[in-house]
């Protein structure tokens, strides 16, 4: 059994990281830490979890947590960074789901996240955890930077166009919607249920901060500088990602569908709908599934491409498990093959 340990596991991210793997065949949760709710056994805090997690909150130490085979830090942004390093010196390997391994330059980083980077000699050293384009580094990976929520519907979306020099790399604008877990689980007035519901609105309009990581991404696969354009926006409702892309085709005869086929067919996560589709952010609701449909409104040359993810799940602790899998030798849907939750 591989032996987890969660830090920072009262946020949304971090329940959900725990009922994932209460269900994971080959894993076991070893320590879940919080210093809010330390001795107060998980079930008292969850209720949904009853039954699945048997097993107390505690403070988070890192000796204690070495003695893991992989931890998982499920923390704000500028946590894992302080700690990471002895984890490493141990042994242990790391799954963090912050931001804080994510952006390679470190005076980037700074910029986008107002703070100095704590260890900047590990950056280079962390893998993107994007199985779908580096699968093989995960492999042998150390330190996994879990990608982002909106970057992994964003990349997704756009890789094959890019990859493939379809699109102008100038030309991307992506729309993205996001639900309120999205914005963590501390208490906001902006997040209360009478602030969100019947209420839709961009934020971020100006730059945020999961731009600098999409571009990274992009540009990884791109032979070109490219610009994008990226505005997220919350609606009201709980989970679930929509990004619609838009970028213009170098050639409007391109077959979108068959380059998304062809592009993701071996990729057990994204399921590539018929031409035209609308996918519902529904249909994926608990689920580590990407579902993504092709569009070439009246034939033109402006791609739009249509994506939708769990943001908690494929967003976050689903592709956290996923990288899991991949660095253990495991089958790589092993623990994550589940259908959504309707209605």
């Amino acid at each position: 059994m591989i032996k987890t340990g969660i830090v920072g596991a009262t946020g949304y991210t971090g329940v959900e990281l725990m009922r994932l793997l209460a269900a994971h065949p080959s894993a076991a949760i070893e320590m879940v830490t919080s210093r809010t709710e330390s001795g107060r056994h998980v079930s008292e805090v969850f209720q949904s979890l009853r039954g699945a997690v048997d097993i107390k909150f505690s403070d988070p130490d890192m000796d204690q947590l070495a003695q893991c085979d992989i931890v998982f830090f499920a923390t704000p942004n500028g946590t894992a960074m302080k700690h990471v390093p002895s984890l490493l010196e141990k042994n242990t390997r790391v799954i963090d789901l912050s931001a804080d391994f994510r952006i390679k330059d470190p005076l980037v980083w700074a910029k986008w996240y107002g703070m100095e980077h704590a260890c900047p000699g590990l950056l280079d050293e962390a893998v993107y955890g994007l199985p779908e384009i580096n699968r093989d580094e995960i492999a042998n990976a150390r330190l996994i930077a879990n990608p982002g929520c909106y970057p992994t519907a964003v990349q997704l979306g756009f890789i094959p166009l890019i990859k493939n020099q379809l699109v102008d790399p100038g030309s991307l604008i992506a729309d993205a919607k996001s639900g309120a877990s999205g914005a963590g689980r501390n208490a906001s007035i902006r997040h209360l249920y009478s602030e969100v519901s019947e209420s839709f609105t961009a934020y971020a309009a100006n730059g945020h901060r999961h731009l600098p990581e999409i571009k990274q991404g992009l540009q990884s696969v791109s032979n070109e500088d490219l610009e994008l354009v990226f505005v997220p926006h919350l609606v009201p409702m709980v989970r679930g990602i929509h990004a619609t892309l838009y970028a213009r085709l170098n050639d409007n005869r391109t077959d979108l569908q068959k380059v998304f086929e062809e592009h993701y067919q071996d990729e057990p996560f994204v399921d590539v709908m018929p031409y035209g589709s609308h996918p519902e952010t529904g249909s994926v609701s608990g689920n580590n599934l990407v579902r993504i449909a092709c569009h070439k409104p009246q034939g033109g040359n402006t791609a739009v491409i249509l994506v939708v993810e769990d943001n908690l799940v494929k967003g976050a602790a689903g592709q956290a498990i996923q990288n899991m899998n991949i660095m253990t030798g495991l089958e790589e849907t092993t623990g994550l093959v589940a259908t959504a939750v309707f209605p």
